[in-house]
């Protein structure tokens, strides 16, 4: 209400200046909502920041200013090389067998893993005696710490150890190798055994996106089940592929890389370079390149499947 309307209707200048006064009063109550949600906001979201600056951005910032200097890694940074650990790496033939490992075994995983475990999730989707024993054993291997895999497995493949009495009891004594020591064999050995630890994971991924499909379309399995599952299997050939980018541990207790470096990867050239030839600035040029190959996956994985995804969602949620 204005003033002079408050005047005429014979409220007086004082009710009119308290009715003007009212209208901030009531945009200020219209506006608390948001700031109380800005600050709901910040209080949830700073904790996470603050880790993410301090743990990821950060060692990542350092990483990339370390690769620009010869450094041993004790004392004050030696004299900058500028670009020369990256061009280096590029021409280092050994860094570029660690690159094709590396993507070997990621298309491996992704190619392999990828169709074992959509039939495995179907099949475990459906009723039958022993299923969540069956479920719960092929989930376990997940469950174990990458180290322990690792040497459970170095101990099995040994020579006379348990796979080859395995192999000699089922008459198949004529196929057993030296597992860790022939380098035609031991990056499919690595590929086996990464297998066996993480094919648990996609398929209780699987699992749980079946779940969202209608009871009455599971069994138009081609047409209609597959293609309602495909944001799941998209999400697990990401954290596949970024994972199988980043395979350090389970190599490098089975193999070390090697025999010589027949089943190298770039986590593991990095180490050796790094850890074991103390030098830590080119080793911070590979890391940085790692990241850049991440990195520019995750890009294109927003940028070509996850949007598109986000859309679907959307579009089926306001349907």
């Amino acid at each position: 209400m204005s003033q002079r309307t408050a005047t005429e209707a014979g409220l007086g200048p004082a009710a009119a200046d308290n009715s003007a006064a009212a209208g901030p009063l009531r945009a200020a109550r219209r506006r608390s909502p948001k700031l109380i949600k800005r600050t709901e906001l910040t209080i949830l979201l700073a904790p996470g920041l603050i880790l993410f600056v301090g743990f990821i951005f950060v060692p990542i910032i350092i990483a990339a200013y370390y690769s620009f200097f010869s450094w041993g890694g004790y004392g004050p940074l030696g004299p900058s090389v500028g670009f020369k650990n990256y061009s280096f790496a590029f021409h280092d033939v050994y860094f570029i067998h660690a690159i094709e490992h590396t993507l070997i075994l990621t298309v491996l995983s992704v190619v392999l893993q990828g169709p074992l475990s959509i039939a495995i999730a179907l099949l475990l989707n459906r009723k039958f005696f022993g299923r969540t024993f069956l479920r719960m054993v092929i989930f376990a291997p997940y469950v174990l710490p990458p180290a322990v895999t690792g040497i459970m497995w170095n101990l099995m493949l040994q020579p006379n150890g348990f796979v080859d009495q395995v192999m000699k009891s089922l008459g198949l004594g004529g196929l057993v190798q030296e597992w860790l020591a022939n380098a035609s064999l031991t990056l499919w050995v690595n590929f086996v055994v990464l297998t066996w630890q993480y094919i648990g994971f996609g398929i209780v991924l699987l699992l749980a996106g079946l779940q969202g499909v209608p009871r009455e379309l599971k069994e138009v399995t081609r047409r209609i089940t597959l293609p309602l599952l495909a944001p799941t299997i998209r999400i697990w050939g990401f954290i596949t592929v970024i994972g199988s980018l980043q395979i350090f541990d389970i190599v490098w207790i089975l193999t070390g890389g090697g025999p010589g470096e027949s089943s190298e990867t770039i986590a593991v050239y990095m180490y050796t370079k790094g850890v074991q030839a103390t030098d830590y600035g080119y080793a911070s040029a590979i890391a940085v390149v790692l990241f850049a190959f991440c990195f520019v996956f995750a890009l294109m994985y927003q940028r070509f499947a996850l949007r598109r995804d986000m859309r679907g969602a959307l579009t089926r949620e306001v349907g």
